[in-house]
């Protein structure tokens, strides 16, 4: 029988060796941690804060099961006595937040955790793997939505993303940033997302004839997108439009997917084919190895698409796939602490991030000590109390997607698009931290 378990042993082993220690030594003080990413990515202009709901889900649940202190008692580390208190531990402390969906850059904090010592240091790995994830794949889709100039995206990526946790959250990130539908089924029962498929080549294979295959999908299946380049994507296009097309069998087809190739050839080929039979509503989909940069290039050449299926390289960020994000301890006990280490500096304190705007863009963010008078906007909010998660913390997908849609509409164009921004946007110190912070300095 598997142990009962829970989150709470998701964690580094020196994460409980520290509490320990600080157990022993009687460190229970409030500590301010700061989580937030060093630098962006060569090929990314700013990230897409995401993960937040499930990390704040996984503080309120937070607890050390019988299983789990049994397991930390057979590694012969740890006191009894500490074992005992690990039994009643409870993440009981405050986060303050970038609400999901919200553009942020490097240096800013999306999220703030002020807690008794221990708390908010056992949380970090638990953390940082939660928000990871979720932000590098938000942040990767932002910019295939973007490349499809409107058209909808389909993520196909669940059978090459790195295992099935990885698979569930982020066909969720993919959705905040825009993609219109997955094909990871138990994601969309879990997160309520829009479910979409096509057909596979085995299906077609599987059958006496391409045409039996047809005609028997879009018999069960009426509006169907069907593949059509198992063989020869020319003669599947023709089949598509004799089934469906008039003086046909009058099938109701939906569309065609085409998946290798040459697509933008193929794509004008099918369009034209189409056309002339009649089908000018049936929809073309493309799919096969595609990230945003093919896309672009595509619909820049006039390539007659619909819609596109993105897998691995979106579903991997494979371009960037990982972020140099970390959680830092800023203050401790009422005091400032800061981390001088070569390239890895930290600014001391609770923070907050004021964006500046002009009309509806915004021009600038101004990264500032807690409670410091700033114009602009604050974005860090609070999204849980005591270890209770606040309204701020439970927001609807919907009400994300349309954050991710607003706040990205205002930053400037040379932002939103694909190529490195020049000049990057703008983020500065205040006053109150540029006085206490060195050379260290957001990029």
């Amino acid at each position: 029988m598997r142990p009962t378990t829970s989150a709470a042993l998701l964690t580094d082993l020196y994460q409980l060796t520290m509490l320990q220690a600080f157990w022993r030594e009687g460190l229970q003080e409030t500590a301010v941690f700061s989580l937030f990413v060093r630098t962006l990515p060569a090929r990314r202009n700013y990230l897409l804060a995401c993960g937040l709901a499930g990390a704040l889900e996984d503080l309120r649940r937070l607890r050390f099961t019988a299983d789990d202190r049994t397991y930390l008692d057979s590694l012969d580390r740890f006191e009894p006595g500490f074992l005992d208190w690990l039994g009643g531990f409870r993440f009981q402390g405050d986060v303050h937040a970038v609400p999901e969906g919200t553009p942020v850059f490097a240096g800013e904090p999306l999220l703030e955790v002020v807690a008794p010592l221990p708390q908010a240091q056992l949380v970090e790995t638990l953390l940082l793997n939660r928000i990871h994830l979720q932000t590098v794949l938000a942040s990767k889709a932002a910019r295939v939505v973007a490349a499809a100039a409107g058209r909808p995206v389909l993520d196909f990526g669940l059978r090459r993303m790195h295992g099935a946790d990885a698979a569930l959250e982020g066909a969720r990130a993919l959705a905040i940033a825009g993609v219109a539908a997955t094909s990871n089924v138990l994601a969309g029962r879990l997160h309520g997302l829009a479910v979409a498929g096509t057909m596979a080549h085995s299906y077609v294979q599987a059958h006496a004839s391409e045409e039996e295959a047809m005609r028997a999908f879009a018999s069960l299946y009426p509006g169907a997108i069907l593949l059509v380049d198992t063989y020869d994507t020319g003669a599947g296009v023709e089949l598509v439009a004799r089934l469906a097309g008039p003086g046909g069998e009058g099938l109701q087809v939906g569309g065609v997917r085409i998946d290798s190739g040459d697509l933008l050839a193929a794509s004008r080929d099918a369009r034209r084919r189409l056309d002339v039979a009649g089908l000018r509503d049936v929809e073309i989909v493309l799919s096969g190895g595609l990230d945003e940069e093919a896309m672009v290039r595509l619909l820049e050449a006039g390539a007659p698409v619909d819609g596109f299926g993105v897998g691995t390289h979106m579903g991997v960020s494979a371009d960037a796939p990982f972020l140099d994000m970390v959680y830092k301890l800023t203050a401790y006990a009422g005091r400032d602490r800061v981390k001088r280490s070569p390239g890895k500096a930290t600014l001391p304190g609770r923070k907050q991030v004021h964006r500046l705007e002009q009309g509806d863009q915004a021009v600038e963010d101004i990264l500032a000590r807690h409670g410091e008078e700033m114009p602009g906007r604050p974005l860090l909010r609070p999204v849980m109390a005591g270890g209770r998660v606040l309204p701020a913390g439970r927001e609807t997908l919907e009400a994300i997607q349309r954050r991710v849609r607003e706040e990205t509409g205002r930053l400037p164009a040379r932002v939103r698009g694909l190529a490195p921004a020049q000049p990057p946007y703008p983020v500065r110190l205040s006053p109150g931290l540029a006085a206490v912070g060195g050379p260290v300095r957001p990029t």
